[in-house]
């Protein structure tokens, strides 16, 4: 019994192309006319294979090219037959040897030339060339299941690109816009989820995609609150890789929802999302939307005046800790001395706003400004001297803008 199981497990560790041939010889399927051709067809293809990976004029060179003819004959009968050895050596009866290895050939040329990553920037050409032939000499020695196995990896990253592609141009952007951004297609999908979730209509740059998630944070409080969903008219090939990024979405979405994490650091300095989620990068738009911020809050706090009493009644305000304001009444102004003589004030505060805000062609000349006024006023304006409170009042009165 042991040497009959033996036997057995010798039987069936033997090339499938072996196994078909000899069930088909047992069950009559194969004739000996149909033999005799195979025998003819053989020697014919075992110098091909020698000859288009290397030579065929060395013995060692024909000996592993019939290896590769037997693997190739074997990889195609097995993965298109099934397993099935009966329909395997009905294939070797109705088609030649040749086109039974050929098969086995133009499918490991399709694997080769799979996508192997899902990052836009790895995908190249899908067309077989003389630069893949040594991977094919290696491929034309592994066994089923590890093709089949590369296969299946492969055709995951490739389904992840083309579902990447369909939904990205949902929203306006391309295969090309896509490759020249390079980044991974799990991350197009799930900015593009997110894209859908906030019921938005284009995929964003940094300043939109900041933005957006900003408005997450400030509509729900809890990651279940987040209407994510796939799109009604997603492909059925899709649905199983776009419910995987789903989930991983909703497992990013505590932390996105965060508010106590700025934007910009979690998603752009934080290893765990680096490169986890996609935005257009478009510099030339980034400083134009930080102009554009900058000079929002600068008009805001300055309430469009420009001159100088105006800008010092600001930054001694900011200095403070005070709400912005370009004017300050007599009263506001007393209150304001007696603050800065009980607790004094912060002269970076000014100057870092204006380096955050103001006009870059102007920071200079503002910066220059308050630091020659604060070098003559803070003394006055801390003093504890008997008539300090009037002395600091006269100099506000002559510096900013001190009304009734």
């Amino acid at each position: 019994m042991e040497q009959a199981a033996q036997a057995i497990a010798l039987f069936d560790e033997r090339p499938f192309f072996e196994r078909a041939l000899q069930h088909g010889v047992r069950h009559g399927i194969l004739v000996p006319e149909k033999l005799a051709a195979m025998c003819q067809e053989a020697p014919k293809g075992m110098v091909q294979i020698a000859r288009y990976f290397g030579t065929e004029y060395l013995r060692p060179d024909l000996e592993l090219a019939r290896t590769r003819l037997v693997n190739l004959v074997s990889l195609y009968l097995e993965d298109s037959c099934d397993g099935d050895l009966d329909r395997a050596a009905q294939s070797l009866r109705d088609h030649s040897l040749l086109s039974r290895s050929k098969g086995g050939s133009d499918m490991l040329k399709a694997l080769i030339v799979m996508p192997q990553s899902s990052h836009f920037g790895m995908q190249e050409e899908r067309v077989f060339e003389d630069k893949h032939i040594p991977l094919l000499a290696k491929w034309s020695l592994r066994s089923l299941t590890e093709v089949q196995a590369e296969r299946a990896a492969r055709s995951h990253a490739a389904t992840l690109v083309e579902a990447a592609v369909w939904m990205a141009a949902q929203f306006g952007l391309d295969a090309d816009d896509l490759e020249d951004a390079g980044k991974d297609a799990e991350a197009v999908l799930r900015t593009a989820l997110l894209v859908r979730a906030c019921r938005r209509n284009a995929m964003p740059d940094w300043p939109a995609f900041e933005k957006m998630v900003q408005g997450l944070r400030k509509k729900y409080a809890a990651p279940a609150q987040v209407p994510l969903g796939p799109p009604s008219d997603l492909p059925a090939p899709y649905a199983a890789v776009v419910r995987s990024v789903l989930d991983s979405i909703v497992q990013d979405l505590p932390r996105i929802l965060d508010a106590s994490v700025g934007v910009r650091r979690l998603f752009d300095q934080t290893p765990a999302f680096l490169g986890r989620y996609f935005w257009s990068e478009d510099p030339l738009a980034e400083i134009e939307h930080h102009a554009r911020s900058t000079s929002a809050v600068w008009d805001k706090a300055t309430e469009g005046h420009g001159d100088d009493s105006a800008l010092l009644t600001l930054f001694l305000r900011i200095a403070t800790g005070g709400r912005h304001a370009t004017l300050i009444s007599e009263k506001t102004a007393l209150a304001l001395v007696k603050k800065i003589q009980k607790s004094g004030l912060d002269a970076d505060l000014p100057r870092r706003f204006i380096a955050e805000h103001a006009p870059a062609d102007l920071r200079g000349d503002y910066l220059q400004l308050w630091n020659a006024f604060i070098a003559e006023a803070e003394p006055v304006l801390r003093s504890d001297q008997v008539h300090a409170t009037a002395d600091a009042l006269a100099l506000l009165r002559r510096e900013c803008n001190v009304g009734g």
